[in-house]
């Protein structure tokens, strides 16, 4: 027999713990307990706060059921025998009355232990290496995700087939703690969030807006350059915009209470899709304009449940790498391969080339002409398949108002994250009923394209932060060089040679401070700056450098004004290695 997939071990490992969480707690409340994909969990209501000395107690308890080699049966059982056997339990019994009716209730068992569960498991609990199972840590996680359930105690733990996969796996999570975001942007001193004044809304620090402030100008500079037209819009609107976009249909519930202004009730926005319309609908537009591409970096404000925010990458308040392009059918082809090819270019930018696109297409329920969705699916596919990436179709997975490309890239620890999205919208021209007038003559609904290419900037920015570990390529690092004088005496040609490099828009600064040159230089590893040069009499008299590079390589005696160029050049062509 072989072994059982790695699924099955991982919930049947959350059961087993599960088990051992009861014994240890009889009186504990338990509520779910899925495998994921790189581990599993289980939410418990329990007396008293989880300590680290439990998450032993229960893995040696774990370890004794899976030596006992316990069979994990399953039993269909009555409503009414659910009920009953599940009465102390509030979760479960929450669970129960959400199976519909007509579908069977099912309950697994192994020793004294029972859930409620559809499955599937291991045959026995002996199947599961008790050397691949590992506790990791505990978390609140509100009922439901609605913090105005209770607050219940997750256990998050990790199960493999072999030691060894565990042990690698250990590793990776070390490495994912060191580049976290969130003690990143705190040591580095970059961003900070502040729940006492709002959260979910991220306070950029001076060296944090630098980085941001070198994206937006890279981020502008190349939409000019592809033809793009830059807006800037409002950041409230009347109820009558969200209300002819439909926003306060089917998305209210992720906007921000209404204020009320001159009689009139205004949202904050958060999309700024109608803004673009409202400039579009200034005039009659002709087929001759378009197509029309106009980008924006707007702010928007979106509620999110306080349980999932989490530093930068879910965030309440955010500014939307945002472009809306209106064409004609005939251009609809080579705009949607134009916007493939930018993101690409964006993202090989930035250092990541590990892409893969994932097509969804027509849902049961649309708006739009069925000619028009196949017109605009096969525009998607065609550029993904011209661009040579691997991709994936979600069939019916798009959205009823149109088909979408979503670009997901992996970072340097091999993690996918969720990125660009070309979207088509059939409906918002519906909606506000816009035209262009064609070469016949007659007014005709132009086709419309949502597209985000980095997604949000601060979204984008906890990744880059994670995906360097905050050692950032010069072109985007806050300090790139720091100059160091082997003593006070040398301070003089120290500031000569930050002024040659300012000259060059290099961004430098002396450190001029009392510490000894080795706690600067230390200091200078701690930032990671990618350049710490050290200046002395050799290099005062020979008007030159010596250059310790982030990472440790020593170059000596480089001429200063080799060294201003060097820096100059990779800034400019945003070289990604120093």
């Amino acid at each position: 027999m072989g072994a059982p997939d790695i699924e099955r071990i991982r919930h049947s490992a959350a059961h087993i713990m599960a088990d051992a969480v009861l014994r240890l707690f009889p009186e504990a409340k338990f509520a779910i307990g899925p495998a994921i994909d790189t581990g599993f969990y289980y939410d418990f209501d329990l007396p008293r706060s989880l300590t680290p000395e439990d998450l032993e107690k229960i893995e040696e308890l774990m370890r004794k059921t899976i030596e006992e080699d316990l069979p994990f049966e399953r039993e269909v059982i009555s409503r009414e025998e659910a009920r009953e056997l599940f009465k102390d339990q509030p979760y479960k019994l929450e669970i129960l009355e959400e199976i519909p009716e007509g579908e069977e209730v099912s309950i697994y068992r192994h020793g004294t232990f029972v859930d409620l569960c559809r499955g599937p498991h291991v045959e026995r609990t002996g199947q599961i290496n008790p050397d691949a199972v590992k506790l990791l840590s505990i978390a609140g996680a509100y009922w439901r995700g609605d913090e105005r359930r209770p607050m219940l105690q997750r256990i998050y733990g990790t199960a493999w087939h072999t030691p060894k996969e565990l042990r690698q796996y250990l590793e990776h999570l070390k490495e994912v703690e060191k580049r976290d975001h969130r003690r990143l942007g705190k040591e580095l001193d970059l961003f900070s969030v502040h729940e006492e004044a709002g959260p979910g809304l991220i306070y950029w620090h001076p060296k944090g807006a630098r980085i941001r402030l070198e994206i937006e100008n890279f981020w502008r500079e190349q939409h000019l350059a592809r033809g793009y037209e830059v807006l800037y819009t409002p950041h409230i609107g009347k109820a009558w915009l969200w209300e002819t976009s439909g926003h306060l249909s089917f998305y209210k519930e992720n906007m921000y209470a209404p204020m009320e202004v001159d009689k009139s009730d205004y949202y904050i926005k958060p999309m700024n899709c109608p803004f673009h319309i409202m400039i579009y609908k200034t005039r009659l537009r002709s087929y001759r304009e378009l197509p029309l591409r106009w980008a924006e970096l707007g702010t928007v404000y979106r509620y999110e449940r306080s349980g999932v925010l989490h530093g930068l990458l879910r965030v309440r308040g955010f500014t939307q790498d945002d472009a809306h392009i209106f064409c004609t059918p005939e251009q609809i082809e080579d705009e949607i391969l134009e916007t493939l090819r930018f993101s690409l270019f964006m993202w090989e930018t930035f250092g990541f080339s590990d892409v893969k696109a994932y097509l969804s297409t027509r849902p049961e329920k649309s708006v739009g002409e069925p000619e028009r969705w196949e017109q605009a699916t096969g525009s998607l596919r065609k550029a993904i398949e011209r661009e040579g990436l691997d991709y994936e179709v979600d069939e019916g997975g798009g959205a009823f108002y149109g088909p979408k490309i979503d670009i997901k890239v992996r970072d340097a620890l091999g993690r996918e994250w969720q990125t660009s999205t070309i979207q088509f919208d059939f409906n918002l021209p519906e909606r506000f009923d816009i035209t262009y007038v064609d070469a016949d003559g007659r007014e005709k609904r132009p086709y419309m394209v949502h597209r985000a290419l980095l997604g949000s900037l601060e979204r984008f920015f906890g990744i880059l932060i994670e995906h360097y570990g905050g050692a950032f390529p010069v072109w985007l690092a806050p300090v790139q060089v720091v100059v160091i004088p082997v003593s006070d005496v040398f301070a003089g040609y120290a500031q000569e040679v930050v002024r040659a490099l300012r000259e060059a828009g290099v961004r430098a600064e002396a450190d001029l401070s009392a510490d000894r040159m080795n706690a600067k230089i230390r200091k200078a590893q701690q930032e990671k700056i990618p350049y710490a040069v050290i200046v002395g009499q050799r290099e005062q008299e020979g008007r030159t450098v010596s250059v310790r590079v982030r990472g440790g390589e020593q170059r000596n005696g480089v001429a200063l004004g080799a060294f201003v160029e060097d820096v100059a050049r990779r800034m400019r062509e945003r070289v990604l290695e120093l």
